[in-house]
């Protein structure tokens, strides 16, 4: 009897500590941490000094801010650059995880408002930027509210415009997303930046990476247990685009660091392998997560124009 006591102990004991192990880990990865800390790695902090210059110029150009609420209260933020030339063209530029609309996205402002010409729309997703809340949709959530936004667009400018979205990381499962979840017949093209294949893969290899000793992903079912229980959705099952990759609707291209580690490299070949749409993948030696523009920004753009000359544009010069 002893022995049973000590098992039922053992087996208590292990299932508490999972469970706090989940609340720990649910917290880190989906709760909203709007205030980041110095940062220390000096790639990084160019990064952070470039993004800089990029907001304030981006923001120099007029632009209206914008609101709109979710059927759940969540009060949704953006901001709007129309072109300088009235088209009927609009790209919607989706950022990342723990970051904000002109942190990540500023820097491709020159090349669709300038450059191309296009209406440029930069929304804060859920628990993001200026937008409410503070549980993080890791693309379960937030393509819902992308296509809100797409149907604001629609119904303001008109059933006539032509919508493309570029997302980096999260933004870019969260473009996957709406590509595979049937889109309003406006959205037209699709430029995903190191997205992940499911969070709860990504939140797997995460987790490895800082607990080297974990070789099963039990801690992971628990960090998803509270994600169903408090954010209302799975990180398996919800947060998927690999597994609605065989409904993209258009065409995609996939660009991915040779070097991320963050999202492995491997995501993007299984994405591309199965996404049945018309597609191209443009990867970059030695880039880590979320820098193949800042290490190969002429390569980028030309197979950006191109991309979007076959499949969106056919105005647009290639050079």
């Amino acid at each position: 009897m002893f022995f049973v006591y000590i098992l039922i102990s053992v087996v208590a004991f292990a299932l508490i500590s999972l469970l706090i192990f989940g609340a720990v880990g649910f917290k880190i990865a989906c709760v909203s941490r709007r205030t980041k800390k110095p940062e220390t790695d000096p790639r990084r902090i160019l990064r952070a000094e470039i993004r800089k210059k990029n907001n304030a110029y981006m923001l120099s150009h007029k632009h209206e801010d914008l609101e709109l609420k979710t059927p759940d209260g969540i009060r949704l933020t953006a901001r709007y650059i129309p072109a300088e030339k009235e088209t009927k063209k609009f790209v919607i530029c989706i950022h990342g995880h723990n970051c904000n609309g002109p942190d990540e996205m500023s820097h491709l402002f020159p090349f669709y408002h300038n450059e191309m010409g296009y209406n440029y729309f930069l929304p804060d997703l859920r628990g993001h930027g200026r937008s409410s809340g503070n549980i993080i949709g890791f693309s379960a959530l937030d393509y819902k509210d992308i296509n809100l936004w797409i149907d604001y667009l629609i119904e303001r400018f008109g059933n006539d415009i032509e919508i493309m979205l570029h997302g980096i990381s999260m933004g870019a499962s969260t473009s996957m997303q709406v590509n595979n979840h049937n889109p309003a017949a406006q959205v037209k093209l699709i430029i995903e930046d190191c997205g992940f294949t499911s969070a709860f893969e990504e939140i797997s290899v995460t987790t490895r990476q800082i607990a080297k000793f974990l070789k099963t992903d039990l801690v992971v079912y628990f960090i998803n247990f509270h994600c169903k229980l408090i954010a209302g959705y799975d990180l398996k099952k919800d947060a998927n685009p690999l597994a609605t990759m065989k409904n993209a609707k258009n065409p995609v291209l996939f660009i991915h660091g040779e070097e991320d580690t963050k999202v492995p490299f491997p995501m993007c070949q299984r994405l591309y392998d199965a996404c049945p749409t018309e597609k191209e993948i443009f990867t970059v030696p030695g880039a880590v997560h979320a820098y193949c523009y800042y290490d190969a920004k002429e390569e980028y753009d030309r197979r950006m124009r191109a991309f979007i000359a076959k499949h969106f544009d056919p105005s647009v010069t290639v050079k």
